[in-house]
Protein backbone atom coordinates (compact mmCIF):
# COMPACT_ATOMS: atom_id res chain seq x y z
CA UNK A 1 0.00 0.00 0.00
CA UNK A 2 1.88 3.41 -1.06
CA UNK A 3 0.72 6.74 0.47
CA UNK A 4 -1.99 7.20 -2.15
CA UNK A 5 -3.29 4.56 -1.29
CA UNK A 6 -3.13 5.26 2.31
CA UNK A 7 -4.85 8.38 1.77
CA UNK A 8 -7.64 6.89 0.07
CA UNK A 9 -8.50 4.08 2.92
CA UNK A 10 -8.29 7.26 5.15
CA UNK A 11 -10.82 9.07 3.09
CA UNK A 12 -13.21 5.93 2.45
CA UNK A 13 -12.97 4.68 6.61
CA UNK A 14 -13.06 8.19 8.27
CA UNK A 15 -16.32 7.24 9.82
CA UNK A 16 -14.18 4.48 11.68
CA UNK A 17 -11.00 7.27 12.58
CA UNK A 18 -13.32 9.20 13.69
CA UNK A 19 -15.13 7.05 15.85
CA UNK A 20 -11.97 5.71 17.48
CA UNK A 21 -11.17 9.24 18.00
CA UNK A 22 -14.30 10.20 19.82
CA UNK A 23 -13.92 6.86 21.94
CA UNK A 24 -10.36 8.10 23.61
CA UNK A 25 -11.57 10.92 23.91
CA UNK A 26 -14.71 9.50 25.85
CA UNK A 27 -12.26 6.87 27.70
CA UNK A 28 -9.85 9.51 28.55
CA UNK A 29 -12.93 11.53 29.97
CA UNK A 30 -14.52 8.61 31.87
CA UNK A 31 -10.96 7.70 33.73
CA UNK A 32 -10.54 11.83 34.71
CA UNK A 33 -13.65 11.75 36.33
CA UNK A 34 -14.45 9.08 37.92
CA UNK A 35 -11.21 6.83 38.34
CA UNK A 36 -8.32 9.93 39.19
CA UNK A 37 -9.00 12.06 42.24
CA UNK A 38 -8.26 15.41 42.43
CA UNK A 39 -5.16 16.29 44.18
CA UNK A 40 -4.07 19.71 45.15
CA UNK A 41 -0.35 21.22 45.98
CA UNK A 42 1.13 24.02 48.87
CA UNK A 43 4.85 24.96 47.78
CA UNK A 44 7.62 26.65 50.26
CA UNK A 45 11.04 27.54 49.57
CA UNK A 46 13.70 27.42 51.88
CA UNK A 47 17.04 29.25 51.07
CA UNK A 48 20.39 27.18 52.49
CA UNK A 49 23.43 29.68 53.69
CA UNK A 50 26.30 29.89 55.57
CA UNK A 51 28.60 32.25 57.51
CA UNK A 52 31.43 33.38 55.24
CA UNK A 53 34.17 36.13 56.50
CA UNK A 54 36.05 36.90 53.43
CA UNK A 55 35.85 36.11 49.87
CA UNK A 56 37.65 32.88 49.31
CA UNK A 57 35.53 31.65 52.13
CA UNK A 58 32.38 32.41 50.07
CA UNK A 59 33.32 31.25 47.10
CA UNK A 60 34.23 27.53 48.97
CA UNK A 61 30.56 27.86 51.29
CA UNK A 62 28.62 28.19 47.92
CA UNK A 63 30.60 25.20 46.08
CA UNK A 64 29.76 23.33 49.57
CA UNK A 65 26.25 24.30 50.01
CA UNK A 66 25.41 23.45 46.25
CA UNK A 67 26.39 20.01 47.23
CA UNK A 68 24.61 19.78 50.30
CA UNK A 69 21.83 21.04 49.65
CA UNK A 70 20.68 17.98 47.44
CA UNK A 71 21.83 15.84 51.07
CA UNK A 72 18.70 18.11 52.35
CA UNK A 73 16.47 17.19 49.80
CA UNK A 74 16.63 13.81 51.08
CA UNK A 75 16.32 14.85 54.21
CA UNK A 76 12.83 16.51 53.74
CA UNK A 77 11.50 13.04 52.55
CA UNK A 78 13.36 11.09 55.70
CA UNK A 79 11.10 9.12 58.02
CA UNK A 80 12.34 10.78 61.20
CA UNK A 81 11.24 14.21 59.64
CA UNK A 82 7.37 12.08 58.85
CA UNK A 83 7.46 11.23 62.42
CA UNK A 84 7.72 14.73 64.01
CA UNK A 85 4.74 16.27 61.45
CA UNK A 86 2.62 13.40 62.59
CA UNK A 87 3.42 13.96 66.26
CA UNK A 88 2.32 17.65 65.70
CA UNK A 89 -0.33 17.24 63.79
CA UNK A 90 -1.84 14.20 65.13
CA UNK A 91 -1.98 12.97 61.53
CA UNK A 92 -3.80 9.25 61.22
CA UNK A 93 -0.92 7.85 58.11
CA UNK A 94 2.18 6.36 58.25
CA UNK A 95 5.74 7.91 58.18
CA UNK A 96 5.81 6.04 54.39
CA UNK A 97 2.50 7.35 53.04
CA UNK A 98 3.25 11.03 54.28
CA UNK A 99 6.76 11.02 52.57
CA UNK A 100 4.87 9.66 49.61
CA UNK A 101 3.02 13.02 49.66
CA UNK A 102 6.32 15.21 50.01
CA UNK A 103 8.32 16.12 46.84
CA UNK A 104 11.16 18.28 46.84
CA UNK A 105 13.33 20.12 43.77
CA UNK A 106 16.36 21.93 44.21
CA UNK A 107 16.59 25.12 42.69
CA UNK A 108 19.45 25.31 39.42
CA UNK A 109 22.85 26.71 40.59
CA UNK A 110 21.70 27.60 43.91
CA UNK A 111 21.42 26.42 47.37
CA UNK A 112 17.52 27.05 47.11
CA UNK A 113 15.33 24.30 47.58
CA UNK A 114 11.47 23.74 47.10
CA UNK A 115 9.27 21.48 49.43
CA UNK A 116 5.86 20.56 47.76
CA UNK A 117 2.86 18.85 49.75
CA UNK A 118 0.23 17.26 47.98
CA UNK A 119 -2.85 16.44 49.13
CA UNK A 120 -7.29 15.54 48.45
CA UNK A 121 -7.94 18.88 50.39
CA UNK A 122 -6.56 22.10 49.68
CA UNK A 123 -6.02 23.18 53.07
CA UNK A 124 -4.51 19.85 54.18
CA UNK A 125 -2.27 20.16 52.18
CA UNK A 126 -1.54 24.03 53.17
CA UNK A 127 -1.32 22.41 57.01
CA UNK A 128 1.32 19.77 56.23
CA UNK A 129 3.45 21.57 54.11
CA UNK A 130 3.02 24.39 56.95
CA UNK A 131 4.95 22.34 59.56
CA UNK A 132 7.03 20.14 56.85
CA UNK A 133 8.81 23.35 56.22
CA UNK A 134 9.15 24.24 59.96
CA UNK A 135 10.19 21.22 61.17
CA UNK A 136 12.30 20.31 58.22
CA UNK A 137 14.22 23.53 58.86
CA UNK A 138 14.85 22.83 63.04
CA UNK A 139 15.91 19.51 62.10
CA UNK A 140 18.19 20.66 59.35
CA UNK A 141 19.70 22.67 61.90
CA UNK A 142 20.14 20.02 64.69
CA UNK A 143 22.22 17.90 62.09
CA UNK A 144 24.41 20.61 60.80
CA UNK A 145 25.12 21.88 65.12
CA UNK A 146 28.69 20.96 66.36
CA UNK A 147 30.53 22.15 69.25
CA UNK A 148 29.27 22.62 72.82
CA UNK A 149 28.25 25.95 71.83
CA UNK A 150 25.35 24.35 70.16
CA UNK A 151 25.47 27.08 66.90
CA UNK A 152 24.68 25.80 63.68
CA UNK A 153 27.44 25.97 60.89
CA UNK A 154 24.38 26.62 58.30
CA UNK A 155 21.32 28.89 58.42
CA UNK A 156 17.83 27.77 56.55
CA UNK A 157 16.01 30.57 55.75
CA UNK A 158 11.99 30.22 54.69
CA UNK A 159 11.65 32.48 51.90
CA UNK A 160 8.22 31.82 50.49
CA UNK A 161 5.60 30.50 53.00
CA UNK A 162 3.24 27.70 51.93
CA UNK A 163 0.09 29.41 50.83
CA UNK A 164 -3.41 27.74 49.62
CA UNK A 165 -4.31 26.71 46.21
CA UNK A 166 -7.67 25.62 45.60
CA UNK A 167 -6.30 24.76 41.69
CA UNK A 168 -6.12 21.30 41.36
CA UNK A 169 -3.22 19.76 39.64
CA UNK A 170 -4.37 16.59 39.50
CA UNK A 171 -5.93 14.85 36.78
CA UNK A 172 -4.46 17.30 33.90
CA UNK A 173 -7.43 17.36 31.74
CA UNK A 174 -5.98 19.05 28.98
CA UNK A 175 -2.95 16.10 29.12
CA UNK A 176 -5.25 13.34 29.50
CA UNK A 177 -7.21 14.14 26.11
CA UNK A 178 -4.56 14.50 24.34
CA UNK A 179 -3.36 11.58 24.84
CA UNK A 180 -6.69 9.61 24.48
CA UNK A 181 -7.86 11.65 21.53
CA UNK A 182 -3.91 9.80 19.82
CA UNK A 183 -4.12 7.02 21.13
CA UNK A 184 -7.95 6.76 19.37
CA UNK A 185 -6.99 8.42 16.50
CA UNK A 186 -3.52 5.90 16.35
CA UNK A 187 -6.23 2.98 16.91
CA UNK A 188 -8.76 4.40 14.34
CA UNK A 189 -5.78 4.62 11.29
CA UNK A 190 -4.69 0.78 12.44
CA UNK A 191 -8.95 0.11 12.17
CA UNK A 192 -9.20 1.26 9.15
CA UNK A 193 -6.22 0.10 7.50
CA UNK A 194 -6.63 -3.84 8.97
CA UNK A 195 -10.62 -3.20 7.71
CA UNK A 196 -9.14 -2.42 4.36
CA UNK A 197 -6.63 -5.46 4.14
CA UNK A 198 -9.49 -7.51 4.97
CA UNK A 199 -12.26 -5.75 3.00
CA UNK A 200 -12.89 -8.31 -0.02
CA UNK A 201 -15.76 -6.14 -1.55
CA UNK A 202 -15.67 -4.82 -5.20
CA UNK A 203 -15.21 -0.76 -4.36
CA UNK A 204 -12.95 0.18 -7.00
CA UNK A 205 -12.02 -0.78 -10.78
CA UNK A 206 -8.93 -2.50 -9.72
CA UNK A 207 -11.14 -4.57 -7.60
CA UNK A 208 -12.81 -5.91 -10.99
CA UNK A 209 -9.62 -5.91 -13.08
CA UNK A 210 -8.36 -8.25 -9.95
CA UNK A 211 -11.02 -10.75 -11.04
CA UNK A 212 -12.04 -10.36 -15.01
CA UNK A 213 -10.73 -8.87 -18.11
CA UNK A 214 -14.20 -7.30 -18.94
CA UNK A 215 -14.14 -3.54 -19.02
CA UNK A 216 -16.18 -1.21 -16.44
CA UNK A 217 -18.84 -0.65 -18.07
CA UNK A 218 -20.52 2.03 -16.08
CA UNK A 219 -21.11 2.78 -12.57
CA UNK A 220 -24.33 3.31 -11.00
CA UNK A 221 -24.66 5.56 -7.88
CA UNK A 222 -26.86 5.11 -5.15
CA UNK A 223 -30.25 7.28 -5.35
CA UNK A 224 -32.12 6.69 -1.96
CA UNK A 225 -35.52 8.12 -4.49
CA UNK A 226 -35.32 4.41 -6.61
CA UNK A 227 -37.77 3.39 -4.67
CA UNK A 228 -40.21 6.34 -5.79
CA UNK A 229 -38.44 7.16 -9.04
CA UNK A 230 -37.45 3.38 -10.14
CA UNK A 231 -37.41 4.30 -13.63
CA UNK A 232 -35.75 6.95 -16.21
CA UNK A 233 -39.05 8.12 -17.24
CA UNK A 234 -39.70 9.03 -13.61
CA UNK A 235 -36.09 11.04 -14.04
CA UNK A 236 -35.27 14.35 -15.29
CA UNK A 237 -33.52 14.43 -18.73
CA UNK A 238 -30.23 15.49 -16.85
CA UNK A 239 -30.44 13.66 -13.85
CA UNK A 240 -27.49 11.62 -12.61
CA UNK A 241 -28.79 8.12 -12.84
CA UNK A 242 -30.68 9.19 -16.26
CA UNK A 243 -26.85 10.10 -17.76
CA UNK A 244 -25.11 6.86 -16.14
CA UNK A 245 -27.05 4.66 -18.42
CA UNK A 246 -26.69 6.83 -21.28
CA UNK A 247 -23.23 6.21 -20.93
CA UNK A 248 -23.62 2.52 -20.06
CA UNK A 249 -26.04 2.49 -23.53
CA UNK A 250 -23.30 4.13 -25.25
CA UNK A 251 -20.40 1.84 -23.98
CA UNK A 252 -22.37 -1.51 -25.49
CA UNK A 253 -21.58 -0.01 -28.88
CA UNK A 254 -18.07 -0.41 -28.55
CA UNK A 255 -18.52 -3.95 -26.95
CA UNK A 256 -18.05 -6.19 -30.22
CA UNK A 257 -17.63 -4.19 -33.06
CA UNK A 258 -16.90 -7.05 -35.27
CA UNK A 259 -20.26 -8.88 -34.28
CA UNK A 260 -23.24 -6.55 -33.26
CA UNK A 261 -24.48 -7.92 -29.61
CA UNK A 262 -28.89 -8.26 -30.26
CA UNK A 263 -29.62 -10.21 -27.05
CA UNK A 264 -27.93 -9.45 -23.36
CA UNK A 265 -28.52 -11.58 -20.22
CA UNK A 266 -28.57 -9.18 -17.37
CA UNK A 267 -27.30 -11.18 -14.27
CA UNK A 268 -25.54 -10.62 -10.80
CA UNK A 269 -23.25 -13.19 -8.67
CA UNK A 270 -26.18 -13.12 -5.73
CA UNK A 271 -29.30 -11.29 -4.76
CA UNK A 272 -30.07 -8.14 -3.79
CA UNK A 273 -27.34 -6.31 -6.05
CA UNK A 274 -30.05 -4.24 -8.02
CA UNK A 275 -29.98 -6.24 -11.65
CA UNK A 276 -33.32 -5.84 -12.40
CA UNK A 277 -33.15 -2.13 -12.01
CA UNK A 278 -30.55 -2.11 -14.05
CA UNK A 279 -31.89 -4.12 -17.06
CA UNK A 280 -35.31 -2.77 -17.04
CA UNK A 281 -33.16 0.80 -17.12
CA UNK A 282 -30.98 -0.22 -19.82
CA UNK A 283 -33.64 -1.59 -21.96
CA UNK A 284 -35.80 1.79 -21.19
CA UNK A 285 -32.50 3.72 -22.06
CA UNK A 286 -31.93 1.50 -25.05
CA UNK A 287 -35.62 1.99 -26.61
CA UNK A 288 -35.65 6.04 -25.97
CA UNK A 289 -33.47 6.30 -29.02
CA UNK A 290 -36.21 5.17 -31.25
CA UNK A 291 -34.85 0.88 -31.05
CA UNK A 292 -37.26 -1.49 -31.23
CA UNK A 293 -36.31 -3.28 -27.18
CA UNK A 294 -37.47 -6.26 -25.58
CA UNK A 295 -37.27 -7.17 -22.29
CA UNK A 296 -37.87 -11.00 -21.21
CA UNK A 297 -38.51 -11.40 -17.15
CA UNK A 298 -36.01 -14.97 -16.83
CA UNK A 299 -36.23 -15.17 -13.32
CA UNK A 300 -39.09 -17.28 -12.69
CA UNK A 301 -37.92 -17.84 -9.59
CA UNK A 302 -38.50 -14.03 -8.06
CA UNK A 303 -39.99 -11.96 -10.93
CA UNK A 304 -39.40 -8.02 -10.79
CA UNK A 305 -39.85 -6.46 -14.37
CA UNK A 306 -43.30 -6.58 -14.28
CA UNK A 307 -44.32 -5.05 -11.39
CA UNK A 308 -41.40 -2.56 -11.97
CA UNK A 309 -42.68 -1.36 -15.46
CA UNK A 310 -46.54 -1.59 -14.40
CA UNK A 311 -47.47 -4.34 -16.53
CA UNK A 312 -49.66 -7.58 -16.07
CA UNK A 313 -47.48 -10.49 -14.39
CA UNK A 314 -49.82 -13.17 -15.06
CA UNK A 315 -49.31 -13.43 -19.22
CA UNK A 316 -45.62 -13.65 -20.19
CA UNK A 317 -42.86 -15.88 -21.24
CA UNK A 318 -44.18 -18.80 -19.76
CA UNK A 319 -47.35 -18.86 -20.59
CA UNK A 320 -45.99 -18.64 -24.20
CA UNK A 321 -43.57 -21.47 -23.63
CA UNK A 322 -46.56 -24.18 -22.85
CA UNK A 323 -48.83 -22.67 -26.10
CA UNK A 324 -51.83 -21.22 -23.98
CA UNK A 325 -50.93 -17.86 -25.91
CA UNK A 326 -49.20 -16.50 -28.80
CA UNK A 327 -46.10 -14.88 -28.32
CA UNK A 328 -47.13 -11.79 -30.00
CA UNK A 329 -50.15 -11.17 -27.50
CA UNK A 330 -47.67 -12.18 -24.53
CA UNK A 331 -45.60 -8.89 -25.43
CA UNK A 332 -47.01 -6.34 -23.59
CA UNK A 333 -46.07 -2.26 -24.14
CA UNK A 334 -44.62 -0.10 -21.73
CA UNK A 335 -46.51 3.11 -22.79
CA UNK A 336 -44.42 6.11 -21.96
CA UNK A 337 -40.90 4.60 -23.17
CA UNK A 338 -42.25 2.20 -25.93
CA UNK A 339 -40.52 -0.35 -24.55
CA UNK A 340 -42.03 -4.05 -25.27
CA UNK A 341 -41.68 -6.14 -22.49
CA UNK A 342 -42.34 -10.06 -22.20
CA UNK A 343 -43.10 -10.86 -18.44
CA UNK A 344 -42.90 -13.84 -16.58
CA UNK A 345 -45.97 -15.30 -16.66
CA UNK A 346 -46.76 -17.62 -14.21
CA UNK A 347 -44.03 -19.38 -11.93
CA UNK A 348 -43.47 -22.47 -12.74
CA UNK A 349 -42.27 -25.66 -10.86
CA UNK A 350 -39.31 -26.54 -12.83
CA UNK A 351 -37.74 -23.12 -13.91
CA UNK A 352 -34.00 -24.79 -15.23
CA UNK A 353 -35.61 -27.63 -17.29
CA UNK A 354 -37.48 -25.09 -18.91
CA UNK A 355 -34.91 -22.73 -20.04
CA UNK A 356 -33.08 -25.27 -21.08
CA UNK A 357 -35.72 -26.61 -23.26
CA UNK A 358 -35.52 -26.66 -27.34
CA UNK A 359 -38.72 -24.42 -26.95
CA UNK A 360 -37.15 -21.36 -24.95
CA UNK A 361 -34.21 -21.77 -27.47
CA UNK A 362 -36.40 -21.21 -30.35
CA UNK A 363 -38.52 -18.41 -28.94
CA UNK A 364 -35.46 -16.42 -28.41
CA UNK A 365 -34.19 -17.22 -31.91
CA UNK A 366 -37.10 -16.18 -33.54
CA UNK A 367 -37.80 -13.08 -31.32
CA UNK A 368 -33.77 -11.94 -32.14
CA UNK A 369 -35.11 -11.64 -36.25
CA UNK A 370 -38.07 -9.41 -34.76
CA UNK A 371 -36.06 -6.86 -32.77
CA UNK A 372 -33.08 -4.37 -32.43
CA UNK A 373 -32.30 -5.49 -29.20
CA UNK A 374 -33.50 -8.16 -26.64
CA UNK A 375 -32.47 -7.81 -22.42
CA UNK A 376 -33.23 -10.66 -20.54
CA UNK A 377 -32.99 -10.38 -16.86
CA UNK A 378 -31.79 -13.77 -15.29
CA UNK A 379 -31.46 -15.45 -11.53
CA UNK A 380 -28.20 -14.59 -9.94
CA UNK A 381 -25.78 -17.06 -11.05
CA UNK A 382 -23.94 -18.33 -7.66
CA UNK A 383 -27.24 -19.70 -6.26
CA UNK A 384 -29.01 -21.38 -9.46
CA UNK A 385 -28.37 -22.46 -12.50
CA UNK A 386 -30.83 -20.30 -14.89
CA UNK A 387 -28.60 -17.52 -15.93
CA UNK A 388 -25.81 -19.98 -16.88
CA UNK A 389 -28.03 -22.01 -19.28
CA UNK A 390 -29.17 -18.41 -20.61
CA UNK A 391 -26.11 -16.80 -21.39
CA UNK A 392 -25.87 -19.85 -23.89
CA UNK A 393 -28.41 -18.36 -25.81
CA UNK A 394 -27.52 -14.87 -25.66
CA UNK A 395 -24.51 -13.24 -27.47
CA UNK A 396 -23.12 -12.21 -24.14
CA UNK A 397 -23.98 -10.88 -20.36
CA UNK A 398 -23.58 -8.46 -18.42
CA UNK A 399 -23.01 -8.75 -14.48
CA UNK A 400 -24.15 -6.33 -12.28
CA UNK A 401 -21.98 -6.14 -8.54
CA UNK A 402 -22.78 -3.95 -5.72
CA UNK A 403 -20.36 -1.19 -4.74
CA UNK A 404 -19.19 -2.33 -0.92
CA UNK A 405 -20.85 -5.10 -0.76
CA UNK A 406 -20.48 -7.71 -3.73
CA UNK A 407 -17.36 -9.51 -2.41
CA UNK A 408 -14.34 -10.48 -5.26
CA UNK A 409 -14.32 -13.69 -4.29
CA UNK A 410 -18.22 -13.77 -5.58
CA UNK A 411 -17.16 -12.47 -8.46
CA UNK A 412 -14.79 -14.45 -9.11
CA UNK A 413 -17.04 -17.32 -8.77
CA UNK A 414 -19.80 -16.08 -11.24
CA UNK A 415 -17.67 -15.32 -13.90
CA UNK A 416 -16.39 -18.96 -13.62
CA UNK A 417 -19.96 -20.19 -13.96
CA UNK A 418 -20.29 -17.99 -17.48
CA UNK A 419 -16.71 -19.51 -18.42
CA UNK A 420 -17.75 -22.98 -17.92
CA UNK A 421 -20.78 -23.12 -20.42
CA UNK A 422 -18.80 -20.71 -23.40
CA UNK A 423 -20.83 -17.82 -21.85
CA UNK A 424 -19.47 -14.60 -22.42
CA UNK A 425 -18.84 -11.83 -20.60
CA UNK A 426 -19.12 -8.09 -22.52
CA UNK A 427 -18.58 -6.32 -19.35
CA UNK A 428 -19.37 -5.52 -15.41
CA UNK A 429 -21.83 -2.44 -14.00
CA UNK A 430 -21.22 -1.15 -10.50
CA UNK A 431 -24.44 -0.36 -8.50
CA UNK A 432 -25.33 1.81 -5.87
CA UNK A 433 -21.97 3.43 -6.14
CA UNK A 434 -21.81 5.68 -2.86
CA UNK A 435 -21.48 9.59 -4.02
CA UNK A 436 -18.62 10.12 -2.04
CA UNK A 437 -16.31 6.98 -3.10
CA UNK A 438 -13.41 7.41 -5.14
CA UNK A 439 -14.65 8.21 -9.13
CA UNK A 440 -17.90 9.23 -8.77
CA UNK A 441 -17.42 12.75 -9.06
CA UNK A 442 -19.30 12.50 -11.88
CA UNK A 443 -22.27 12.28 -10.43
CA UNK A 444 -21.97 15.64 -8.81
CA UNK A 445 -21.77 17.56 -11.71
CA UNK A 446 -25.54 16.38 -13.31
CA UNK A 447 -26.49 16.72 -9.56
CA UNK A 448 -25.65 20.51 -9.57
CA UNK A 449 -27.08 21.28 -13.21
CA UNK A 450 -29.79 19.51 -13.70
CA UNK A 451 -32.33 21.26 -14.84
CA UNK A 452 -35.52 19.35 -12.83
CA UNK A 453 -36.02 19.88 -9.44
CA UNK A 454 -38.70 18.17 -7.87
CA UNK A 455 -40.36 17.65 -11.19
CA UNK A 456 -40.32 21.15 -12.12
CA UNK A 457 -38.01 22.30 -14.81
CA UNK A 458 -36.62 25.58 -14.63
CA UNK A 459 -39.34 27.66 -16.81
CA UNK A 460 -41.61 26.50 -13.80
CA UNK A 461 -43.56 24.08 -16.10
CA UNK A 462 -44.03 20.63 -14.92
CA UNK A 463 -42.64 17.14 -16.71
CA UNK A 464 -45.40 16.04 -19.43
CA UNK A 465 -48.25 14.14 -18.46
CA UNK A 466 -47.93 11.55 -21.15
CA UNK A 467 -43.80 10.66 -20.74
CA UNK A 468 -43.23 9.55 -17.49
CA UNK A 469 -45.12 9.65 -14.57
CA UNK A 470 -44.57 6.83 -11.96
CA UNK A 471 -44.31 3.35 -13.56
CA UNK A 472 -46.36 4.04 -16.21
CA UNK A 473 -49.76 1.86 -16.13
CA UNK A 474 -49.45 -0.30 -19.84
CA UNK A 475 -52.41 0.11 -22.15
CA UNK A 476 -52.79 -3.37 -24.34
CA UNK A 477 -55.52 -3.33 -26.46
CA UNK A 478 -57.43 -6.39 -27.32
CA UNK A 479 -56.80 -8.72 -29.53
CA UNK A 480 -58.80 -8.68 -32.67
CA UNK A 481 -57.93 -11.94 -33.93
CA UNK A 482 -59.83 -14.82 -34.85
CA UNK A 483 -58.49 -16.67 -31.86
CA UNK A 484 -60.58 -17.30 -28.29
CA UNK A 485 -59.27 -17.18 -24.83
CA UNK A 486 -58.70 -13.47 -24.44
CA UNK A 487 -55.19 -13.05 -25.27
CA UNK A 488 -53.21 -9.78 -25.69
CA UNK A 489 -51.71 -7.93 -28.11
CA UNK A 490 -49.04 -5.53 -28.12
CA UNK A 491 -49.14 -2.27 -29.32
CA UNK A 492 -46.84 -1.15 -31.77
CA UNK A 493 -43.89 1.17 -30.40
CA UNK A 494 -43.49 5.07 -31.59
CA UNK A 495 -40.52 5.26 -33.71
CA UNK A 496 -40.24 8.98 -33.63
CA UNK A 497 -37.79 8.89 -31.03
CA UNK A 498 -34.17 9.97 -32.29
CA UNK A 499 -31.41 7.13 -32.82
CA UNK A 500 -28.68 9.45 -32.18
CA UNK A 501 -26.92 9.28 -29.33
CA UNK A 502 -24.47 11.02 -27.45
CA UNK A 503 -21.28 9.86 -27.03
CA UNK A 504 -20.06 9.47 -23.93
CA UNK A 505 -16.22 9.24 -22.06
CA UNK A 506 -15.45 5.56 -21.78
CA UNK A 507 -15.85 4.39 -17.90
CA UNK A 508 -13.42 4.58 -15.47
CA UNK A 509 -10.35 1.97 -15.73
Amino acid sequence: MDFKQFLMVLRRRWRTIIAMLLLGLGVAAAISYFLMTPKYESTSKVVVSVNASSASEASSAAFFLQNRVATYADLAKSTELSERVIDVLDLDMTPKELSDKISTEVVQETSALTITVSDEDPREAQTIADVVTTEFQAFAEEIETIGSDGTSQISLTISDSPEYNGSAVSPDWILNLLAGGLIGLLLGVALAVSRELLDRTVRTADHISEVTEAPVLASIGFDSQIRAAPLLTDLGAFAARTEAFRLLRTNLQFIDLDQRARVLVVTSAVPGEGKTMTGTNLAVALAQTGRTVLIIDADLRRPRVASTLGVDPAVGLTTALVGKAQIEDAIQVHEPSGLHVLASGAKPPNPTEILQSRVTHDLIRRLRQSYDMIIIDAPPLLPVADASVLSTLADGSILVVRHGQTTRDQVTEAVNRLHQVGGKLYGVVVNMVAKRAIGSYYYYYYEETSPVRDGKSKNGKGKDKGSGSGSGTTRVRESRSRRSGGTRKAVPASSSRSAEEDVQQPPMS
